[in-house]
């Protein structure tokens, strides 16, 4: 430990990141104990997130085998084991971090993930997005409404008010609605063509003498059965590309969520 007067002191602590985790390191600390040095004594969140995990993404921290919360200090020396939920650390004894998500997944989600927003809305899923959203406007809605945050911007996730969140690891839009499916276990609550896809409201079934001025002339013709937003006012049919709708919904139903032990997943309302 390095001490000089009047400047903070630079203190060394061995940490080692288990599971998906591992996800946030550069390639040469992963699935080892590494060394990090730390000025002055950070609290515990700090001190891990400066390693670029985000403590949304933790669920059990040990120090020294000794389980401990975000808020306490790390010392010289001390030795540091980080786990995600689901991890094998299910010991009675351990003190879980990641807070119970509510049954009723609901998102807010960021303006770099348009594509995800509009999937999981077409797939029923309650998500709040904007193609211009502010950060301290998806902090303060998430935290507000228990709503779970999806976001590639790690540094969004360390905003300390925010309880339940996720940096989505896909970069291509299929693969991030399976990787949320997956992650929270949505396959069996799928409630397919219910939100609005442009802005989140519900859809109802609306008589077509109601919209057909708005209808283009063909689709006058060939269509009988609409449905609208009862808040945006958007008009929807099953028109060519309802069968490319159906294979994305039927693909999302088949995705299988692993034996995970995410509270939350299982129980809690």
């Amino acid at each position: 430990m390095t001490n000089m007067p009047g400047i903070s002191p630079i203190i060394l602590v061995y940490c080692r990141f288990y599971g998906e985790l591992s996800d946030f390191l550069p390639p040469y600390k992963r699935n080892k104990t590494f060394p990090h040095a730390l000025k002055g004594g950070p609290s515990v969140k700090d001190a891990l997130e400066s390693m670029g995990v985000p403590h949304t993404e933790i669920d059990v921290i040990l120090v020294n085998r000794r389980p401990v919360g975000f808020s306490a200090r790390v010392a010289h020396g001390d030795k540091i084991a980080v786990y995600p939920s689901g991890s094998s650390k299910r010991s009675q004894h351990v003190r879980h971090l990641k807070k119970a998500f509510p049954y009723r997944a609901r998102f807010v989600v960021d303006s770099h993930l348009g594509k995800l927003a509009r999937s999981l809305r077409l797939l029923g899923f309650d998500c709040v997005y904007r193609k211009i959203f502010p950060d301290q406007q998806i902090v303060q809605i998430g935290a507000r409404e228990k709503r779970i945050i999806l976001t590639r911007d790690l540094g969004l996730l360390k905003n300390k008010i925010i309880r339940y969140g996720r940096w989505v690891r896909a970069t291509d839009p299929p693969q991030q609605l399976k990787e949320i499916i997956r992650e929270y276990g949505l396959a069996g609550r799928v409630r397919p063509l219910s939100l609005c896809l442009e802005c989140n409201g519900k859809i109802r079934r609306v008589a077509k003498k109601r919209i057909e001025k708005r209808l283009p002339p063909k689709t006058k013709e060939y269509y009988q059965t609409f449905y609208q937003c009862a808040d945006c006012g958007k008009v929807y049919w099953k028109g060519a590309h309802y069968q490319r709708l159906l294979d994305l919904i039927n693909r999302a139903r088949r995705v299988k969520t692993p034996g995970k032990t995410l509270r939350g997943k299982r129980r809690g309302k």
